[in-house]
This record gives C-alpha cells, structure tokens and sequence, in this order.
C-alpha cells in the first residue's frame, strides 16, 4: 500500500465518523511507510473530531510531527490553526500562543484568495465570535439535527410503509440506517412507536393537544393549582426518537465494520517462507516516491 491507499482509507472511515479507526490507519501507514503530511493531517483530524481535552493533546503532537517533517505543508498548518482557535487561553496557553505565529507562516504560503486562505478566515471568524453567536451557532446545530433526526424518520416510515426493506450495499450509511431501525422496532411490544415514526407529525400535534387539555382538565378540577403532568404524553414520541437515533448508531458501528472486512480483505496474503519464490537479484526494487501526497 502507498501513501494515498491509507489516505484514502482513512478518508473513507473519517465520512462515516469512524474516527477510532483513522487513528488506527493513519497510525499503521506511518509506522509502515515513514512520516507522511496527509496522515499525520488525518491522525490530529480524528483525535480534534473526538473534541475532548486527551484527544486535543494528541492531535497537538500529530501535527507537530507533521510539520517537524514537512513545516511548509499547508493542511498540517490550517489544522492545526483550527485547534489552536479553539483552545482555552488560560488552560491551555501553549497551544493558544501559538496561533500568531501559524497565521505570520500560511499568510506567506497561501496567496489571498486561496481555498487555504478562505479556511483560514472561516476559521478565525469562529474564533471571534461572541457569547450570542455561540448561541446561534448551538441552536443551528441543534436545528441540523433535528433535521437529520426527522429525514431519518421519513425514510424508516417510507420503509414501513412498504412493508420492508430492500437489500441494500452495507457499507450504504442510509441504508444501514433504515434497517436498524426497522430492527429496533420490530415485534407487537412496539408497534406504537412504529405508529408514532409512520405519523410524525400527526403524533406530534395530537401529543400536543393531549398535553394541553391534561394540564387544562388538571387545573379546572382543582386537583392541582399548576399542572406539568400533562407532558408526560411526550415519553412514547421520546421513546420512538431514541430507537431512532440508536439506530443510526448501529447502523454507522455496522458501515464501519463492512468497510473493515473489505480492507481486511484487500489486503495481500503473506507468503509462506519455506513455499515463497526467491525475488530476482538482478531486478531492481520500487523506487520509494519522492514527493508525498498532499491533503486536498
């Protein structure tokens, strides 16, 4: 395997959040094939991904190794700018000082107007933002995950809806999504939260209203002066969420898992010594390539 094999592999299992996995990648090209900008980028990428305070640390070191080796590799750089933005002045300061120095060295190798030069304002605009901006920011994260979340129900509805699923490639994420799904909610125990995904938004609605004329009903009765009960109507829709997004958790640890088997069976089998023929003496090895992939 080359350079780009194991950057290929790791940019296969980074799209499916297998961050684990292009550690394990990134880590066994290095070893195998000598320090390369691209999979150290990969490493620290997979550990920053993990967004915990161990993980930043050793995405720190890989991409020092990376630059100790290649100091003007622009993805290694803007990397590791991002990780430096997002690094606590106070806990980290290290790390944070590092930052002035990072933008003095890409402003002189990407040009205004370079894909580099725009990753780098983007990622200065994140570090400049304020307390409402982080705001914004949470709610429109939130806001894509609903939607996923809802995108999801829709395709396990359609799926109900016919009554199954049609064989699908496994490393499909999409797919695999649905099937986990269907499986989750499958036998007579869960047929309502089959029902709940196959009417969404009628669920919700109706949900609502019964939450509403508990509380009302609770109130005017004088059982209670203030009711909350009333919201305990949205445990089966959470219950029906939650199958949903096991689902899709599932379903990404069963991508990942096929897309394994096909490396693992891609990989050459070793010859057996005492059975193996001889390589000719007079034909020459591979040259090893001179210059290294670059990350795009």
């Amino acid at each position: 395997m080359t350079h780009d094999d194991y950057a290929g592999r790791c940019e296969e299992f980074f799209a499916v959040g297998g961050f684990a996995q292009v550690r394990k990648v990134a880590g066994s090209g290095l070893e195998e094939l000598g320090p390369d900008p691209v999979l150290y980028r990969w490493l620290g990428l997979a550990h920053a991904a993990e967004d915990e305070d161990d993980h930043d640390a050793e995405a720190e070191k890989a991409y020092e190794a990376g630059l100790a080796h290649s100091p003007d590799d622009l993805g290694l750089l803007v990397s590791y700018l991002e990780l430096c933005l997002r690094a606590d002045g106070w806990t980290y300061p290290r790390r944070s000082g590092r930052v002035a120095s990072l933008k003095e060295r890409i402003a002189v190798l990407a040009p205004a107007g370079s894909p580099e030069a725009a990753q780098v304002e983007d990622a200065l605009g994140w570090a400049g933002r304020g307390y409402w901006q982080d705001v914004r920011e949470q709610t429109a994260t939130a806001r894509a995950e609903r939607a996923a979340l809802k995108s999801h129900s829709d395709d396990v509805a359609e799926a109900l809806e016919r009554g199954g699923q049609e064989a699908a490639h496994p490393e499909d994420l999409r797919a695999a999504e649905v099937a986990a799904a269907l499986e989750l909610l499958s036998g007579p125990w869960r047929a309502p939260l089959r029902f709940m995904v196959r009417h969404r938004g009628a669920a919700y609605v109706a949900t609502f209203v019964l939450v509403l004329a508990t509380n009302k009903a609770l109130v005017l009765s004088g059982t209670v002066s203030y009711s909350l009960w009333g919201w305990i109507w949205y445990v089966p829709l959470l219950l029906a969420d939650a199958q949903l997004r096991q689902a899709r958790r599932l379903a990404r640890q069963r991508v990942i898992a096929a897309m394994e088997a096909r490396h693992a069976g891609s990989e050459p089998t070793p010859a057996d010594p005492e059975t193996s023929t001889p390589a000719d003496p007079e034909t020459p090895a591979p040259a090893d390539p001179e210059t290294p992939a670059h990350a795009s």
